[in-house]
């Protein structure tokens, strides 16, 4: 659905040329909940407006549904965007219209629908989001969950292709974002549409996306499904990303272990293994006692995973770590 072909952002400050983006080469399948992760500054803003040319590009090429946009200009680029809706980050609504004349906007600049045609658009993209009841109020009436649902509302007007996300959580407390990511899926799941969000949340990457980016000073520094990207980070930026997310200090976490005798190892499970009864199983065979040392249980969007960090002593360690890569389990010995 989404190509870049080495695309590039710089920006010229008085005589600075100062790079946002490096060349940059990605791939976004259609259908797709993509994600891309970075701190302040990262990039991935730039990277997130070069798709419906609300920044234009230094160079390379840009290639959505198969139409090269860095090629249109004037009525092909206002068409193209039709077909790309988009959330912010705070929520840009028109403070005095009302929740339906919001959502209904995109609808009246295109100038393709009549009053009642809009009017029924309007109707049934605020029941979609929740909204139905909503309808004649002012944005400074709603909550923040409630004006992210009418700025999706709006973004879903034209019956977009893609749906880009500008840190669309950012300004919401956790129920409320849990709430907003939720109905992301359900409208991925049920109109097909390819998302693209932005986040600096590790949380929010594991909860909707299929897939992620991270990126770092300008350059996507690691790439992949999100659980592997997650469960197996090979950068430094990525890893710092999932201690973050576990409230894990590295520093604490390895002057811990220093301290901890035997063989340290690292288990990854995922689906169904997780829940299987493999600590004890091969405790009883091998004799080996062990200690949890860290662990985590959860789920990637809908998949159930597990990671313990375990210190092995006593009995044939040997044959215990063979069991753990006989099992459908990931090992990586720490130590």
């Amino acid at each position: 659905m989404i190509e870049f072909h080495n695309v590039h952002k710089t920006y010229t400050v008085g005589k600075r040329e100062i790079p946002a983006l490096h060349p940059s080469r990605l791939t976004i399948e259609g259908g797709q909940i993509f994600g891309l992760i970075g701190h302040s500054g990262a990039g991935k803003s730039t990277l997130l407006r070069l798709i419906n040319r609300l920044e234009e590009p230094s160079g390379g090429r840009i290639v959505v549904d198969g139409e090269d946009i860095t090629a249109l200009d004037g009525e092909g680029l206002r068409r193209f965007r039709q077909r790309v809706g988009m959330i912010f980050q705070h929520f840009n609504l028109l403070s005095s219209k009302t929740v339906a004349d919001n959502v209904g906007m995109p609808l009246k600049l295109a100038g393709e629908l009549s009053r009642r045609e809009i009017e029924a658009r309007v109707a049934e993209l605020l029941a979609r989001v929740g909204l139905s009841d909503h309808a004649k109020k002012y944005p400074a009436q709603l909550s923040g969950g409630q004006k992210q649902r009418v700025g999706i509302a709006r973004a879903l007007a034209t019956r977009p292709k893609i749906l880009l996300c500008d840190e669309a959580t950012s300004a919401l407390d956790p129920q409320t974002t849990g709430q907003v990511l939720q109905l992301l899926a359900e409208i991925n799941r049920e109109l097909r549409l390819t998302v693209v969000l932005i986040t600096h949340e590790m949380d929010v990457i594991r909860r909707v996306c299929d897939r992620v980016a991270v990126m770092d000073a300008g350059t996507v520094v690691e790439e992949g499904p999100v659980a592997d990207v997650f469960l197996h980070p090979q950068h430094p930026t990525t890893q710092r990303f999932v201690l973050e997310a576990e409230q894990v200090d590295e520093h604490e976490q390895r002057d811990d272990f220093a301290h901890v005798p035997g063989r340290i190892l690292r288990l990854t499970f995922q689906g169904d293994s997780t829940y299987a009864p493999l600590l004890g199983t091969v405790a009883r065979q091998t004799g080996v006692d062990y200690s949890i040392l860290a662990g985590r249980i959860d789920r990637i969007k809908d998949v159930p995973y597990g990671q313990l960090t375990l210190a092995l002593t006593g009995g044939d360690v040997e044959a215990a770590l063979d069991c753990f890569r006989a099992a459908d389990v990931h090992l990586e010995v720490l130590r």
